[in-house]
């Protein structure tokens, strides 16, 4: 398992790198982990021996945020020289992400299998992608994560795709304690910068409390007609933390978590009321809208073709960078949940739930088993 980005930085790719690794031990497979380290990684849950570095990363621009990569060749040579002779397959995360991967493509003997996350794609991954079609022609099979993601990678470097969704950990999520909360409660979660939007969230947040929405955004009514103040919670960090702060300070009803491991972000997700992911573009798969559905959390999302697949008919999608369309979203699922015992529409959230189950990392896990022996072509070496 391949993953260009550090383990040591929360990220989507690394999280399922790591939770697909997981999932295939836990179905019996052997799983070496190749990706670049700059200190400390949360246990995944893996034996001894699962993890060879691939030197430390760099931080450098992608798709509108930062990238954690590796670019030390050596390092990426010495992990292919380690690995490659006791593996059948590779499995490669973004395979156009300057890193080991390189190394590993080129290397002989293992079935190749690529992962494409990416959705959107700038002349710079344009010009990438042209370079890297020759090492490309080593992957047996080419999967990407959504239909979107499959049409970039496309567009970049040809070649036809297997969609296979991320996967959610549903045991961490169902057994959660919910987190303690006062009133309809909407929870942010991403990479503060500009394509996650929350600068978005907190202007329509205001309008909310300010009482200056458009009609039919307003929170919700409590038991005795008084409006129902909404609480937001913002977990995770980015280059934009500090002027958003000094602009939208934390107060009694707008709390800045910073950055919350996986134990508190299930916590959060079953006590929170919405989950809201503002994105205005770059989105491929909304993970955490699945896990949002997952742990009975309403979604409220800006209506990217990422999103909407992953939500279906189970959520409430708005027009990107629409303040005001966002703010009635809000207001309207807030009172929703004001006045219906704690929680919106207790129905609508089971089925919810239920559709995000189709999502679990052990379904996910066997779906990626059928396409490595399809790689192998013989259904197994060992």
């Amino acid at each position: 398992m391949v993953c260009p980005y550090s383990l040591s930085v929360p990220g989507g790719v690394q999280g399922q790198a790591l939770g697909l690794a997981r999932a295939l031990y836990q179905l019996g497979h052997q799983v070496t982990v190749v990706a670049p380290v700059d200190g400390a990684i949360a246990d995944p849950g893996l034996p001894p021996g699962w993890l060879v570095p691939a030197g430390r990363s760099t931080s450098l621009p992608a798709n509108g945020s930062v990238a954690p990569l590796s670019l030390h060749l050596v390092a990426a040579a010495r992990a292919a020289r380690r690995v490659v002779p006791t593996v059948d397959v590779v499995h490669l995360h973004e395979p156009l992400a300057p890193l080991a991967g390189y190394g590993l493509l080129l290397a002989p003997g293992p079935a190749k299998v690529g992962t494409f996350h990416r959705a959107g794609a700038g002349a710079g991954y344009r010009v990438v992608g042209r370079l890297a079609r020759p090492l490309l022609a080593g992957l047996q099979v080419r999967c990407a994560v959504s239909e979107q993601a499959a049409a970039t990678a496309a567009a970049a470097v040809g070649g036809r795709y297997e969609v296979v969704g991320n996967g959610l950990d549903l045991d961490r999520l169902a057994g959660a304690e919910p987190w303690p909360v006062e009133g309809p409660t909407v929870l942010f979660v991403g990479r503060h910068e500009p394509r996650k939007g929350l600068q978005v969230l907190l202007q329509a947040t205001d309008a909310l409390a300010a009482g200056t929405a458009p009609h039919g955004a307003a929170a919700g009514t409590a038991p005795h007609g008084a409006a129902a103040p909404l609480t937001l919670w913002i977990a995770g960090r980015g280059p934009d933390t500090d002027r958003l702060q000094r602009r939208w300070p934390a107060t009694a009803r707008r709390h800045w978590l910073g950055r919350v491991d996986d134990a508190e972000l299930a916590r959060r997700l079953a006590g929170a009321h919405v989950l809201c992911a503002p994105s205005l573009h770059g989105e491929s798969f909304g993970v955490v809208l699945l896990e949002a559905m997952a742990a009975g959390c309403a979604v409220v999302a800006s209506d990217l073709p990422g999103y909407r697949d992953v939500v279906g008919a189970h959520g409430t999608l708005v027009p990107p960078g629409d303040g005001a369309a966002l703010a009635r979203a809000l207001g309207q699922v807030a009172g929703e949940a004001a006045s219906a015992t704690g929680r919106c529409a207790p129905e609508a959230l089971r089925q919810a739930a239920t559709w995000a189950g189709r999502w679990s990392m052990a379904a996910v896990a066997g779906r990626y088993v059928e396409l490595y022996r399809r790689a192998l072509g013989d259904g197994s070496r060992r």
